[in-house]
């Protein structure tokens, strides 16, 4: 098992961390978010935090330990601070541009701990030109697009699934960005797409998963990700080309081991080159902050 963090970010910081928050560099911008794993105390006193942040959420509940996105809450931020910008993330070859936004739920538009996911893609994709024809990746419970825009500059035909209207809207934003065109984009519930995809006999070469540990699709479609993650991977199996191929699935959900997702993969993949573990945020001052799970593979 792995323990590993995004080294590639230079518009990317973690600063500190602890009393259920931490303390974030976005480019130029320094926002304080709540962290429901950040339960020791910080390095920093609380006046350095208050002189460093342009902006700060605060949740409107009283269990920090479990943070859910139906739970409101709200951003008080100093004038310098506007409601959106944006971030550069470069890799080798790949330069990635990135809208980020002050939301209604405390996100931002991405989730640092992924840059290592997005390099890997982005080697895997390219290792492949000149070896097959246009490799075809799916991305589900897509969000705002940073993994599909990173596939789609390595050269694949992308499927982008997401079940938030205004999530695809991001996407898109962020393919234009980057220059990008002819990303598919899915509204839809990931499950019920999936489910829909093995009936037509689609193969895909890569597939991404970044499940929620619960989440509403555009019809009301409940998922929680410990009944219907099984499910979901059984039907990932059929999709996914025996060759030339990925695999990834990450999970933020707290209380569940990387050993869950590797022994749901196993069941259902042939896994001779996979990699799982922890990821997670290296901090300057020496308080690195846990970041969910991921297990990967290629063939």
């Amino acid at each position: 098992m792995k323990l590993v963090y995004p080294s590639s970010w230079k518009d990317y910081e973690l600063i500190d961390s602890g009393d259920f928050e931490k303390l974030e560099r976005f480019g130029k911008f320094i926002l304080v978010r709540p962290e429901p794993q950040a339960i020791w105390r910080r390095v920093l006193d609380d006046d350095q935090w208050k002189q460093m942040a342009h902006a700060k959420f605060v949740r409107e509940q009283t269990d920090k330990f479990r943070f859910t996105d139906d739970v409101k809450g709200g951003w008080s931020k100093d004038r310098s601070m506007p409601e959106t910008w944006q971030v550069q993330y470069q890799y080798n070859n790949l330069s990635l541009t990135l809208r980020l936004a002050l939301t209604g739920f405390g996100h931002v538009g991405i989730f640092p701990e992924q840059g290592n996911n997005w390099n890997f893609i982005y080697d895997t994709i390219t290792g492949w030109r000149g070896a097959q024809p246009q490799p075809r990746v799916l991305n589900l419970f897509a969000y705002t697009g940073a993994a599909s825009v990173v596939a789609r500059a390595a050269g694949a035909e992308v499927v982008h699934c997401d079940a938030s209207r205004p999530g695809l809207n991001w996407a898109n934003q962020n393919m234009q960005l980057n220059n990008l065109d002819n990303i598919r984009w899915v509204y839809e519930d990931a499950f019920k797409f999936v489910k829909r995809e093995v009936k037509r006999g689609n193969k895909y070469n890569g597939i991404i998963m970044d499940p929620p540990p619960y989440g509403r699709g555009p019809e009301g479609e409940k998922w929680t990700l410990q009944e219907q993650l099984d499910e979901l991977i059984y039907m990932s199996s059929q999709l996914l080309e025996k060759k030339n191929c990925f695999f990834i699935l990450s999970m933020y959900a707290i209380g569940l081991s990387a050993v869950v997702g590797m022994n749901v993969a196993k069941t259902y993949f042939d896994l001779k080159n996979a990699e799982f573990g922890e990821f997670y945020l290296k901090s300057k001052n020496n308080r690195d902050l846990p970041m969910g799970t991921f297990l990967r593979f290629s063939a």
